[in-house]
């Protein structure tokens, strides 16, 4: 069983920054890729960005320039640094997570993290 736990969201004012973070714990044997996702109120959960194996990263349009994303193996560990922040971000975070287990592979989500954007 593994667990994605994050934390670091909150209220900020537009062009501020936040620092998510998302935890992984259980039985890990390797973590193929993570991810964060977002959902705003009448909206469908996109992607926000995502790290793979080997450091390779890619980004949604909308935050390009503004959001990386980063990791800490020793630590299971994976970080999105939010810079530039704009009302539009304000969503619930998710972190998602490829993982091989003990029991295989499988997709393992997060509860969310609310990140607010007041203008």
């Amino acid at each position: 069983q593994v667990q994605l736990v994050e934390s670091g969201g909150g209220l900020v004012q537009e062009g501020g920054s936040l620092r998510l973070s998302c935890a992984a714990s259980g039985s890990i044997l390797r973590i193929n890729e993570m991810a964060w996702y977002r959902q705003a109120p009448g909206n469908q959960r996109e992607l926000v960005a995502i790290i793979k194996s080997g450091n390779t990263t890619n980004y949604g349009d909308s935050v390009k320039g503004r959001f990386t994303i980063s990791e800490d193996n020793a630590n299971n560990t994976v970080f999105l640094q939010m810079d530039g922040l704009k009302p539009a971000d304000a969503a619930v975070y998710y972190c998602d997570g490829v993982v091989r287990g003990s029991l295989g592979l499988g997709n393992y989500w997060g509860k969310g993290t609310q990140v607010t954007v007041c203008s």
